[in-house]
């Protein structure tokens, strides 16, 4: 069982930039890659990030694409979210995930393990 736990998220104004953070208690984290899912409230979960379990390959939706980047740090067993230029929009409870394989997928259901999430709030 790998459980991950996010750190940093919080209130930043519109314009702003937070980090977040996912550590996961697993031996094989170079092996699975990891996402960042979000959901905002009366919205569904949705994909917003994912990297390879390499950390090589990338994948964005559309709505963050050059605002937001995913990276990770196999020695600490640490995934990344650096959110730059928030909006409103962006204000949701941010998920990280993990794979049990080293591919990146935008599909939830790719990602068996889930932390509790934590809080982005973007005010105008």
């Amino acid at each position: 069982q790998v459980q991950l736990v996010e750190s940093g998220g919080g209130l930043v104004q519109t314009g702003g930039s937070l980090r977040l953070s996912c550590t996961a208690s697993t031996r094989t984290f170079s092996g699975s890659a990891m996402a960042w899912f979000r959901q905002a409230p009366g919205k569904e979960r949705e994909f917003v990030t994912a990297i390879r379990g390499s950390g090589r390959n990338t994948y964005y939706a559309d709505s963050v694409k050059g605002r937001f980047t995913i990276s990770r740090d196999n020695a600490k067993n640490t995934v990344y979210l650096q959110m730059n230029s928030l909006k409103p929009e962006d204000t949701a409870v941010y998920y990280c995930a993990a794979a049990r394989g080293p591919y990146e997928s935008s599909t939830g259901s790719s990602y068996p393990y889930w932390g509790q999430g934590t809080q982005v709030t973007v005010s105008s």
